[in-house]
């Protein structure tokens, strides 16, 4: 059983690395914690709980200002500030701003600067550098890029559902709102989600898209710079069957463009965001990643064999064929994501990469790549995503939003 005079010796470690502990007495450190992971100029307020032995946290950031936080195997980069809620199992980057009764569980990535109003939900979740969302809000199973920076980031309003569990009780539902080829570019024009709508997943929706207030969406979104005002359900009464899972190509095209999309950022992160992680809290940030990463995978296959065994009690023609070819799926996918750490880029995207040099700041880096370096790397990206996109045939195949 824990002691206070365990708990005691923790504090005292933590002060002499040059925490602030603004009430030490009412703060929990869990015995897997190491002082020598959190860094000089941390601030941790009244009611915190710290666990676990992979918990990193960067210079500056700020713990529990509004409320208790309780964080649990997380990595913090610089500067983050978490105003109360509890964090398992989340990578947060660079001046993340959380806000207070936050709900973020494990495989959750939240690029330098995105940041939140209180009250969010979020679950294998990627949140693109700038991004922001409001209040109120379940935003689980989703990646979202777009934006170039402070004054033109993609946003969500207050209010907002990600529709991530469907009627037949399944998860294979991920959506994609923007792309990695060209969203880790930071060049493309942001993505605006209305408050109190909602996104039926798995859709993707193109870079400048405008879903007003009040909207839910059910459609994927592949030309870019639309307002999509979606017109709501029939009304009145029909008979439903269960057994019917409406568009499983679709479906099953939308989770291998998902599929894709994770395998070009963990190469992304594996290959230019390595060439950043220098300070010590920066490595353990990015090894954070890679664990956030594999999580995903993780999910996402999990829930993409639950629905082929929910689809394998579907009569539609559509249904049969992916029941068919789900164990050659199955098994490409696996081959495919097992094989990334050894997957190395071209010479043509080394070249870029070595002009990285002494360079310190990420953001400031990719601004000032020539547009023929970042087609270069799109290029490169993009055939990443197409490695896993394709893998279903022609049956699954994936349309590109125009570019």
């Amino acid at each position: 059983m824990r002691t206070r005079t365990d708990n005691a010796s923790q504090i005292a470690a933590l002060r002499k690395r040059g925490v602030r502990l603004v009430a030490s007495g009412t703060v929990f450190i869990g015995p897997e914690v190491s002082a020598a992971r959190l860094a000089a100029g941390v601030t941790i307020h009244p009611g915190c709980r710290l666990d676990g032995a992979s918990l990193a946290i960067g210079p500056g950031c700020v713990l529990g200002e509004e409320g208790p936080v309780t964080l649990r195997d997380c990595q913090l980069g610089a500067r983050v500030r978490l105003r109360g809620g509890s964090f398992d199992h989340a990578t947060l980057l660079d001046d993340v701003d959380a806000g207070p009764c936050a709900h973020v569980r494990p495989g959750t990535l939240l690029e330098e600067h995105a940041s939140f109003a209180h009250s969010v939900g979020l679950k294998q979740t990627v949140l693109f550098p700038h991004a922001v969302l409001g209040s109120l809000i379940n935003f689980c199973d989703c990646l979202m890029a777009g934006g170039t920076g402070a004054d033109n980031h993609s946003e969500v309003g207050s209010s907002y559902v990600h529709f991530n569990f469907t009627t037949h009780q399944d998860k294979a539902t991920p959506s994609l709102l923007g792309d990695v080829p060209r969203g880790v570019l930071l060049d493309q024009p942001p993505i605006f989600l209305g408050g109190q709508g909602g996104l039926v997943g798995p859709c993707r929706i193109a870079y400048g898209t405008v879903l007003p207030a009040g909207r839910i969406c059910r459609q994927d979104v592949l030309t870019p710079g639309q307002l999509v005002a979606a017109p709501p359900l029939n009304s009145g009464q029909r008979p439903y069957d269960p057994r019917r899972m409406g568009n499983v190509a679709r479906r099953v095209a939308n989770n291998l463009c998902y599929f894709g999309n994770l395998l070009a950022l963990d190469a992304w992160w594996r290959t230019a965001r390595a060439r950043f992680a220098r300070a010590s809290w920066q490595r353990r940030c990015h090894a954070g990643a890679l664990l956030r990463l594999e999580e995903m995978f993780d999910e996402r296959m999990k829930r993409l064999d639950q629905f082929a065994q929910k689809t394998a009690q579907a009569s539609e023609e559509d249904a049969q064929a992916f029941i068919t070819a789900w164990p050659a799926l199955c098994r490409t996918l696996r081959v495919r994501i097992d094989a990334r750490i050894a997957v190395r880029p071209p010479a043509c995207v080394a070249t870029v990469l070595d002009g990285v040099g002494v360079e310190t700041d990420y953001q400031a880096w990719i601004c000032r790549l020539t547009p023929a370096r970042k087609r270069i790397l799109a290029s490169w990206l993009q055939s990443v995503v197409d490695t896993i996109a394709t893998a279903g045939g022609r049956r699954y195949a994936v349309e590109n939003p125009a570019e």
